[in-house]
């Protein structure tokens, strides 16, 4: 099977403009996120998918490849699925183009189950979540899995929700609603790392958006919605995702470090 990782990236990013373009340790984010792509042994193939010509210079400058796309695209889901549509592929991978500390391995696991099984047409990955500052937090989303490994439910909130009784749960003074205890072992972060068999990503963004993704605000809920199940590996690896300059500054130092 072909196996192609296309990476959306604009540079009209609402809470850090060009960030694809900005520097750490001397590299644009762009090009680190497309050369850990490159190490993932089970991609074939690595483009990034692009509205912005400096953008698409920038990736011919360091040797990789791209293509422009519309400007009119609302997700990075249509934007690969411009680039995807005329492409020899099988599997199609969406690698977030601001991740700039992906593991290869983590686009592996992801990749895998769809090697594996005719029957799965989309995956993800997900974290278990051991900080309780990233369980409140409404930017860090939750996935709730089956006994099957498929994903139930993708929320902004902490789910699943423990009631008092299941354990002792501590109220924040701060902000009485926000709960700052929950039982341990049962809450996941997901890693927003999508792989698709390329006719089901061509037929996914053409679904119209659906009431539960546009009330969280998460395209993935689309398929769950249309009744399409959602294959979640479970990821001992981390990255972070850079939205903010805070987000930004914390990958330079990790870099640096290493």
């Amino acid at each position: 099977m072909k196996v192609v990782a296309i990476i959306p990236a604009r540079y009209a990013s609402s809470r850090l403009k060009g960030k694809a373009l900005l520097t750490i340790a001397d590299k644009s984010m762009i090009q680190h996120v497309y050369e850990r792509a490159k190490k993932a042994s089970l991609v074939n193939n690595v483009i990034v998918a692009t509205d912005d010509k400096k953008i698409f210079d920038a990736v011919e400058g360091f040797a990789g490849k791209a293509a422009m796309t519309s400007i009119q695209h609302r997700t990075g889901t249509d934007r690969i699925a411009e680039v995807a549509a005329k492409m020899d592929a099988d599997i199609i991978i969406n690698v977030q183009g601001d991740e700039p500390l992906i593991e290869p391995e983590m686009i592996d696991e992801a990749i895998r189950p769809l090697l594996q099984s005719s029957d799965i047409l989309m995956s993800t990955l997900k974290k278990k979540i051991t900080d309780e500052d990233e369980l409140i937090n409404p930017n860090i989303v939750k996935v709730v899995t089956d006994k099957e490994g498929f994903a139930i439910y993708f929320s902004r909130f902490p789910i699943p929700y423990v009631r008092a009784g299941s354990q002792k749960l501590v109220v924040s003074e701060a902000n009485p609603s926000e709960v700052r205890s929950q039982k341990k072992d049962i809450h996941y972060k997901h890693i927003g790392l999508y792989v698709y068999r390329k006719d089901f990503l061509l037929k996914f963004a053409k679904m119209k958006p659906t009431p539960l993704e546009e009330a969280e605000k998460l395209e993935q809920l689309r398929a769950l919605e249309n009744g399409y199940k959602i294959k979640v590996i479970e990821t001992q690896y981390s990255s972070i995702g850079v939205d903010t300059q805070e987000d930004l500054e914390r990958v330079r130092r990790i870099v640096s470090s290493k």
